[in-house]
């Protein structure tokens, strides 16, 4: 009896090893695809001209204060204390209207960036099913492994596929 206990135990044992040896696993590191994979640029490209005119005009604004505060700099001294008081408000109100726009503009760039990142997410998840079925992966991991040996590391595969949809 203790025989066949000790060989159900051993059998135990054995069973989730022999199971785990046919079990391809692959692990992706996102910040590496999100980085390399040419749709990031291109992304990149398109916020750029989307905001171009935007942020140019924002500097043309800010270059035109540094030129209203240098002025009022030079000519406070000739300036009457009632106009130069009126010359610093108008000054001080001109930097909060820039600052308003400026943090308005960040806004509307991080909040464009986080849709092209998710589509590009969206890219990312495909590449993995492409690069999982035609492989044969049974687990591919993105985030929350504490190590991943370089062997189950297929983030170059990803990138590779992302490249092959880029330039399809």
């Amino acid at each position: 009896m203790k025989n066949i206990l000790m060989k159900f135990l051993f059998l135990l044992i054995l069973i989730p090893t022999l199971s785990c040896a046919e079990l391809k696993v692959g692990y992706v590191v996102v910040e590496k695809v999100l980085k390399e994979a040419p749709q990031t640029s291109l992304s990149n490209k398109r916020l750029e001209k989307e905001f171009k005119a935007r942020s140019e005009k924002l500097k043309k604004q800010m270059q035109a204060l540094q030129s209203k505060e240098k002025s009022y700099t030079k000519n406070s001294i000739e300036m009457s204390k009632s106009d130069r008081k009126v010359a610093l408000k108008n000054l001080q109100s001109a930097k909060i209207d820039i600052q308003r726009v400026e943090r308005e503009l960040r806004e509307d760039i991080d909040l464009r960036r986080r849709e092209e990142i998710g589509k590009l997410q969206i890219k990312i998840n495909k590449a993995v099913e492409k690069v999982a079925k035609t492989e044969g992966y049974d687990l591919i991991l993105y985030q929350g492994v504490a190590f991943a040996n370089d062997k189950v590391n297929i983030t170059d595969n990803i990138i590779k596929v992302l490249s092959e949809k880029a330039a399809n």
